[in-house]
């Protein structure tokens, strides 16, 4: 993969501070290390391995601390140089990966010099698992240097995706979009703009951890096996969507996080797990959707690639009857070019829609789980989700409002 976005990219990974904000990310380097030792006796022992996308070196120096013979550490930044300076100081700094280690910089889509080898490391993950498109330089690497048999690490990710309430979220949101609506700025009447600013800013991801209590249902999970997805695959993804809904509440979009499968550890970045620096992401709709308990939910989001290393992410999801029959995957038929919902559709109040560019990330960090009080976990109503009062209605699941 290469597009004009590749020198700012690279730029951002060869930064001191950027390598330092994910070396301490306790949670990923402590996983990877606990990963990788324990793969050790079966795929590092005298193994010949290859790290791709390097960064400082860190999966590189646990890969020869698990008894790697040979590591090849390819790294396109200019971070290169200083996993080098490394490599120059070991004799006397880290004399146990001296003359084990071999950096490679460039692109491992241009690179030519490197034998067959047993096993491939990465942290090729961004938000959502696909963002920055690391991903299909780790397929590359697997494709042109994975002997038949090998091994990766990591070998799966799980992109997960729920529905979700979060009212002084959408409502902070909104008040951005009613800024533009004020016909009177400074004797300036900002109102031709409102329908593009509310385009703009409920198609920017909002990224940040969140109260797990507010996800209305369970989340779908789509599988992406780094060991037989084919590039194509990768780069057009749709992912079916059926949520059976528990709650009366308002959904003011889909949340987002991923796990992924280091050698038979699980890294998870769900709302309520340890925090990462990847933390989860929102997808917030321009009007939300109410939805009574009992009722299902179906539809699609579809990721497919762009041209700022990521990914365009369209969805639409639609409270259905069951006992009608459906589809569980809504065409997108009824969709305008932006992602909102036709108005000529007669079922569109109970549908919604949008667009979202995953490379055009906001941030929300209200959220912080050491600072909410401690309350039971199993009050939604603090959340507002309302369960139904099965006891006086005799049991019956039908429509509630």
């Amino acid at each position: 993969m290469s597009n004009e976005k590749d020198p700012a990219y690279f730029a951002y990974y060869a930064q001191f501070v950027h390598q330092q904000n994910m070396l301490q990310d306790t949670v990923r380097t402590s996983f990877y290390q606990s990963a990788i030792a324990q793969n050790g006796p079966d795929h590092f022992k005298d193994k010949i391995v290859m790290d791709v996308g390097a960064g400082s070196g860190i999966l590189s120096y646990f890969a020869l601390q698990a008894g790697a013979k040979m590591v090849y550490a390819v790294e396109a930044s200019g971070m290169a140089t200083r996993i080098q300076k490394m490599v120059d100081a070991a004799i006397t700094k880290n004399p146990w990966m001296h003359g084990r280690i071999k950096v490679i910089q460039g692109k491992i889509e241009d690179v030519t010099d490197i034998p067959l080898v047993d096993t491939i490391i990465s942290e090729p993950i961004g938000v959502l698992l696909v963002h920055e498109r690391m991903l299909e330089s780790y397929l590359v690497a697997r494709d042109r240097f994975l002997k038949p048999g090998g091994t990766l690490i990591p070998s799966a990710g799980t992109i997960a995706i729920a529905p979700f309430t979060d009212h002084n979220l959408w409502l902070t949101t909104m008040t951005k979009v009613r800024f533009w609506e004020q016909d009177n700025f400074y004797g300036v009447d900002f109102s031709p703009l409102v329908d593009d600013a509310r385009e703009e800013i409920f198609g920017q991801p909002v990224v940040g951890a969140f109260d797990p209590r507010s996800v209305l249902g369970e989340a779908v999970r789509h599988i992406v096996d780094f060991r037989t997805i084919s590039m194509e695959e990768l780069q057009n993804m749709t992912i079916p969507i059926k949520w059976k809904i528990p709650y009366t509440g308002i959904i003011h979009g889909i949340a987002g996080w991923f796990d992924i499968d280091l050698g038979g550890i699980n890294l998870s970045t769900a709302p309520g797990a340890d925090r990462t620096h990847w933390q989860q992401v929102r997808f917030l709709f321009k009007e939300p959707l109410a939805v009574n308990a009992f009722e299902t939910i179906v539809g699609h989001m579809k990721l497919v690639v762009n041209q700022h290393r990521s990914y365009d992410i369209t969805a639409e999801v639609t409270i259905v009857d069951e006992n009608a029959g459906h589809s569980d995957i809504v065409a997108l038929d009824d969709m305008e070019s932006d992602g909102s919902l036709s108005r000529h559709d007669p079922q569109s109040f109970r549908r919604r829609g949008g667009k979202w560019g995953l490379h055009e990330q906001t941030y929300w960090y209200a959220y912080d789980p050491h600072l909410q009080p401690a309350v039971p976990e199993n009050r939604p109503e603090l959340v507002n989700l309302y369960q139904p009062d099965m006891a006086s209605r005799g049991g019956d699941v039908g429509r509630l409002v």
